[in-house]
């Protein structure tokens, strides 16, 4: 089922021009095009220096791991262990946050020569989060001590329990806290409270990134590699990106140097893992950016983790061998597919809901339950809803009168804060403003969706359910080169807090549209002699609406590469037909 909303099919939003003075002096600084200055003096970068760091992300700019809370007291933990050889066991969520955190944790620890393993718990059989099925399996093999990363600060009961068997516990993760955190030796979280890191939106992988730079310069100390050839933490950032990008934490701070250095380090393509990763998504030899690695890279990890075994993407990002590699690859590849057919009949059957229901207008919180649904793709269907229909949305999968559900969140409501409220209806609960988790009994879900669907109006955070189109800057078509393109692209890696830049053309004449792939519109566009080609990626159903039309468009431009030529088109992101 496919929906065509009217055109404009969003509400569009200019940013006013600000401090034409900052706009003047970024300009005359990095010789850059007055567009791509005001652009960046809207996205308060902190003046000229905040602009610097923000154009040459650099690993020197990361803040100290230490001013983590109960930073010092984990690495000394983990020196205890690894100087008495204790087993040491890293357990980390399913998702591609998690399964990277892992991987680079376990990576680093095995290669000092420490005794470590790792546990990914599964996503049906085990679900979310600390068990102590689990914790008694690693107490029958004389564990020690447990990393968990991407999870564990909600886990107090099964902290505790771990506790009473002799074994500590070592907290990484970035989820919202809720009630006495756990019993651990630390609680590694910049969203304590008394937490003094300065940035709080780190993805767990980059809570365990920092944790490594921690651990290796306290080696370093204690003179543990005589000849000083320690290992070089910037080579693991190629996985610190996948993790980071893949978890839509904010492209700022450090999670934009992570990300950047990141993916140069994907495109290099040294490791074999995700060598064989782009080769499987015939992406092989093209640059790599955030988007590419969004759609294409990073839902195979992630459905390892949704419908088979996360074990496998470990696999596949630890392996040194090629062959293996692509054996792997080829693995989550059929993952893929199976996860994608999954998604698309949901989606159609919550669709067809939709269509039905006269009232949906006034809903402000989607709220869909199936026994019929796999719970490895609920959170996926749940993304598309609010991509559709701009409100938050929780799709459940049911099993014995029982719910687990994974929301999703516009920008403008806090979907944990939202849930917090809901406490007494739901089993249990987590996450963080865009994304949560939630178990809750079937009989419940009917009174949690409209308790949501009040919290939600109660909130008064966003009035209407019109989605936006932030627009940067107004520009002509003969404003677009090459050279503007270009330099748009030293605003990248593009993300969550870090947008591609939109622009605005007015009075622009169509011609000569068509369908092409996989229901994407191309068209040309002309004003004032000047002409350009666009695509509107999935946008088939406007077809019959736009030819020889004027319309103002609301667009990014781009580089476009094809046989060996470049020319620049423009990726349309909305449009206005005039009368």
């Amino acid at each position: 089922m496919t929906l065509v909303k009217a055109l404009p099919a969003t509400q569009w939003k200019i940013r006013e021009t600000g401090n034409k003075e900052l706009e003047n002096s970024l300009s005359k600084e990095f010789d850059i095009h007055p567009i791509i200055s005001q652009i960046l003096a809207n996205r308060d970068l902190a003046g000229i220096e905040g602009t610097r760091r923000y154009l040459n992300p650099s690993l020197s700019d990361l803040h100290s791991p230490f001013l983590m809370k109960d930073m010092k007291a984990g690495i000394q933990r983990l020196l205890k262990a690894i100087h008495n050889n204790e087993k040491i066991v890293i357990y980390g969520d399913y998702d591609a946050d998690g399964i990277t955190s892992v991987v680079i944790l376990f990576k680093f620890i095995k290669e000092i020569g420490a005794n470590v393993t790792y546990y990914i718990p599964d996503r049906v059989q085990e679900g979310y989060g600390l068990k102590n099925k689990a914790i008694d399996k690693f107490k029958d093999n004389n564990v020690n001590l447990i990393i968990t990363v991407d999870c564990g600060i909600s886990d107090y009961d099964q902290i505790s329990y771990a506790r009473s068997l002799g074994i500590d516990t070592i907290v990484l993760d970035h989820h919202a806290i809720s009630g006495t955190l756990p019993p651990s030796v630390a609680n590694i979280n910049p969203n304590r409270e008394d937490c003094t890191f300065p940035f709080k939106e780190l993805a767990g992988v980059g809570i365990a990134y920092n944790f490594l730079i921690a651990l290796r310069g306290s080696l370093r100390k204690e003179g543990f590699w005589k000849d000083e050839n320690y290992p070089n933490l910037k080579e693991y950032l190629d996985i610190v990106a996948l993790g980071t990008i893949g978890d839509i934490a904010p492209l700022i701070d450090e999670n934009r140097i992570f990300a950047k250095i990141g993916l140069e380090l994907i495109i290099a393509g040294k490791r074999p893992g995700i060598r064989a990763l782009k080769e499987v998504s015939g992406i092989e030899g093209q640059i790599i950016d955030s988007f590419k690695a969004s759609f294409c890279l990073i839902p195979r990890i992630n459905a390892a983790g949704r419908i088979a075994s996360p074990l496998d993407a470990v696999a596949l990002l630890l392996t040194e061998d090629m062959e293996e590699a692509r054996t792997l690859a080829g693995k989550l590849d059929i993952y893929n597919r199976r996860r994608q057919s999954m998604e698309k009949i949901i989606l159609n059957e919550i669709l067809e809901k939709i269509s039905n229901n006269p009232d949906i207008e006034k809903i402000n919180a989607l709220v869909f339950a199936s026994d019929k649904w796999h719970p490895g793709v609920v959170g996926i269907v749940a993304s598309r809803l609010v991509d559709l229909f701009n409100r938050p949305a929780f799709v459940i999968s049911l099993k014995d009168g029982i719910g687990k559900g994974s929301g999703r969140s516009v920008s403008d409501f806090n979907i944990y804060k939202g849930i917090e409220q809901c406490a007494s209806l739901l089993l249990s609960y987590g996450g963080h403003c865009h994304a949560a988790g939630i178990s809750i009994k079937e009989d419940d879900i009917d009174e949690f969706a409209c308790l949501l669907d009040e919290i939600i109006i109660d909130s008064g955070q966003f009035s209407d359910l019109v989605s936006q189109t932030i627009i940067d800057s107004e520009c002509r078509l003969k404003d677009i080169n090459f050279s503007l393109v270009n330099q748009m692209q030293m605003l990248a890696p593009f993300g969550s807090k870090n947008p591609e830049p939109v622009l605005c053309a007015r009075n622009i004449k169509v011609s000569s549209p068509n369908i092409v792939g996989n229901n994407h519109l191309k068209m040309h566009l002309t004003s004032n002699g000047m002409s350009c080609n666009s695509i509107w990626f999935a946008m088939g159903g406007y077809l019959n609406k736009i030819a020889d039309t004027h319309v103002d468009i609301a667009f990014t431009p781009q580089i476009n590469q094809w046989n060996g030529s470049s020319d620049i088109q423009l990726k349309m992101k909305d449009m206005t037909i005039l009368l």
